[in-house]
């Protein structure tokens, strides 16, 4: 909770330090990795950092962290804080990275708010930061301990197994630990993060969900996202051309907070492109269970050659009593999914990932059905950029 005195400094001054955030944090990036290039190795990605998500991600959480404190300042915001914590848990994120954070960060508010920037200003955003900070190393050390690992130990060599490919630009991955090594637990929606050495010789990481398993062995399915609006994807673009079995990569322990629930409630699962992997996880979990529950798959794809796993996922439905599934195919695969004719069962829990543009829409569309914003629960491929939708 803000102090009375911080609260009220941050109230008056959150208008102008919103307005400012883009500038901060970009004046942060640039600041604190040319000082310090080392963090670029495997921490930072740099293709968010030059499209500028990166920063975009972190105005939004700051914003958001902070209107949260005003107005609930008795609550936590958990779903915040949860989606970070558990995405730099995947990257091996450490407690004193904070402080390096903190330097560079004030100093790029007093930078760019000038005479602003007070010394009451200055400490009441201070409080803010150090409340979030506080939360989520707090977070980070339970994800890690019940993990079985630390910050820095958090990579583990992985055995490519098998290369499959599912359509011209997806790939998927079949992965196996070392002899002798743990195979850590996972709850299907969750990912794992990959990192490799690019070819200047900087590692990056990417985060890639968990679409299969079998005993020991662990599969990942990998989109290449070719060049558009953004560069291309330089991890993508280099497992799609070089991964073959035998190689070995280098993998994070399971995270993620949107992970399939227990019970008996009816499942929504509802996704665009390569959404569908936390989905297809899901699917083979009931299947396992041999559940009965109503799921009901909704899928948008540019078309069927597009449609990562969808035989498979055809199998998976087909083998559950109270599954169906639905697919849109063209406009389907730009983000353009027509619910009217769905009929959303009651009481349902809602999976939703793909681009964010589909997921406004089709939330928006839920909302208008009548299904609760709590019950919506959605993952986001790269930085969160629906702080203040969600």
């Amino acid at each position: 909770m803000l102090s009375t005195e911080s609260a009220a400094t941050v109230r008056a001054t959150i208008p102008v330090v919103a307005r400012s955030l883009d500038t901060i944090t970009a004046r942060f990036y640039e600041t604190m990795l040319g000082d310090r290039p080392e963090l670029l190795d495997g921490l930072f990605n740099r293709g968010n950092q030059a499209s500028g998500e990166q920063r975009r991600a972190l105005a939004g959480s700051i914003a958001a962290f902070a209107t949260a404190l005003l107005d609930h300042p008795d609550e936590r915001p958990d779903a915040l804080l949860s989606r970070i914590a558990h995405k730099h848990v995947s990257l091996g994120v450490t407690e004193d990275q904070y402080a390096v954070v903190h330097k560079y960060l004030f100093g790029a508010i007093a930078h760019t708010l000038g005479d602003a920037a007070t010394p009451e200003v200055v400490s009441a955003w201070d409080e803010v930061y150090w409340l979030m900070a506080g939360a989520l190393t707090a977070l980070e050390a339970r994800l890690y301990a019940a993990a079985g690992c630390a910050g820095r130990d958090v990579w583990r060599p992985w055995r490519v197994a098998e290369r499959r490919e599912q359509t011209p630009d997806t790939v998927s991955l079949t992965l196996e630990p070392g002899f002798g090594d743990p195979v850590p637990d996972f709850l299907p929606g969750q990912y794992v993060s990959v990192r490799v050495r690019m070819p200047d010789g900087v590692h990056q990481a990417r985060q890639y969900s968990l679409s299969g398993w079998d005993g020991r062995r662990r599969r990942i399915t990998v989109k290449r996202l070719r060049a558009g609006e953004n560069p291309a994807g330089e991890v993508s673009t280099l497992l799609h051309d070089t991964a073959c079995a035998g190689d070995t990569l280098m993998v994070s322990a399971p995270a993620g907070d949107v992970a399939l629930s227990g019970g008996d409630h009816p499942l929504l699962l509802v996704s665009a492109g390569i959404g569908c992997t936390p989905m297809v996880a899901m699917l083979h979990r009931l299947a396992e269970q041999r559940s009965a529950r109503r799921v009901l798959v909704l899928h948008a794809d540019r078309g069927p050659a597009e449609h990562a796993h969808r035989d498979e996922t055809a199998a998976l439905v087909g083998a559950l009593p109270g599954a169906d599934l639905r697919t849109w195919y063209g406009n389907g695969g730009d983000g353009r999914m027509d619910l009217s004719g769905v009929g959303v069962p009651e009481g349902a829990e809602v999976y939703l990932c793909g681009p964010l543009p589909f997921m406004r829409d089709v939330r928006a569309q839920l909302l208008d059905a009548g299904v609760p914003a709590r019950r919506i629960r959605y993952e986001v491929f790269g930085p969160d950029l629906w702080q203040g939708a969600a």
